[in-house]
């Protein structure tokens, strides 16, 4: 949505919109060719001020969430985080110190990531920075990653969400689910029945779904669940909001590659099912990305061993 203009400074008259009326502001993210992507942020009015629901990775993207918080002259009081993935996370700390009070609502699925996929990743991380060709601007951003998985504070929970519910989130009441097993161990989406919106995180993406940390029987439970809530906008983790038909069309897309994942299909018809049901999502930019990743998933992920296939639909760890 957009936000004020020079100099525009409207009252709050009604707590859940924003100073034009709108029942968001999204500060779209990007899924660069060169680094690290950045995950959507929205933001949402509160009666103690701001929930923000996502932080992005890189500083420019924290940057233009604190911009925003000023221009409206409204505090962040509280982050909600959808899943633990870095790119979603990495600005908790930007905005914490800019904001000490506010608390960040997440699950404790970042436990399990913590001494698995996150461990591994720190592993891989070190040996780039190795590297003496590895470019300073490319260390600068592992550097920033590495932070954070070795002060995890930084990306844990302040008041963990263990099921859903309806919570006061900075004075305001919200539907927040859960869907276990999903795009990662536990994920948060959020249904606001007054604006009919959802937001939903990575269980909704342009491109193509990150089945990095995936489960994706439980995925699939989880469109389920978000296609039973009457909304008409839904805000994905990454990309433009979508309508309903375009969400339909995304979760046939998402059941489709799966199934084809999971049968004898050539790779490669697979991965052109995926591209032609999901055209719409796909940007001619990223159509070689969209290609390499999808195989990548298909051959990692829904074609591995039933141990790798299923690592991530069981918990990783006792918290």
């Amino acid at each position: 949505m957009t936000s004020n203009g020079p100099g525009t400074r409207l009252t709050f008259d009604i707590a859940e919109r924003g100073p034009l009326g709108e029942a968001f502001h999204l500060v779209v993210g990007s899924v660069p060719l060169d680094k690290g992507p950045d995950g959507n942020s929205i933001f949402l009015e509160a009666p103690e001020g701001l929930i923000l629901i996502d932080t992005g990775r890189h500083p420019e993207h924290s940057a233009k969430l604190l911009a925003y918080a000023r221009e409206v002259r409204r505090p962040i009081a509280a982050i909600v985080n959808s899943h633990w993935h870095l790119d979603h996370t990495t600005g908790n700390l930007d905005i914490r110190e800019a904001y000490p009070e506010a608390e960040v609502h997440a699950t404790t699925a970042i436990e399990g990531a913590l001494i698995g996929f996150l461990g591994r990743n720190r592993a891989q991380v070190d040996k780039v920075l190795a590297d003496s060709e590895t470019p300073p601007e490319q260390k600068a951003r592992l550097l920033r990653g590495r932070h954070r998985i070795d002060n995890p504070d930084t990306l844990r929970p302040t008041r963990p969400v263990l099921r859903s519910g309806r919570m006061t989130i900075a004075g305001r009441t919200l539907d927040v689910r859960v869907a276990q097993f999903a795009a990662t161990e536990a994920d948060l989406w959020i249904y606001d029945s007054e604006a009919k919106l959802a937001i939903v995180g990575d269980l909704v993406v342009d491109l193509v779904p990150f089945m990095d940390t995936a489960c994706p029987e439980g995925w699939s439970k989880a469109l389920d669940e978000i296609e039973k809530v009457p909304f008409q906008t839904l805000i994905p983790g990454h990309g433009p909001t979508m309508s309903r038909p375009d969400f339909l069309a995304w979760k046939a897309a998402f059941n489709n590659l799966v199934a084809c994942g999971r049968s004898d299909a050539d790779t490669v018809q697979c991965v052109g099912g995926w591209e032609r049901d999901a055209a719409r999502f796909i940007p001619d930019t990223h159509r070689d990305y969209v290609r390499e990743a999808a195989e990548d998933y298909i051959t990692t992920r829904l074609r591995s061993s039933p141990e790798e296939q299923h690592r991530f639909c069981k918990p990783l760890a006792a918290v």
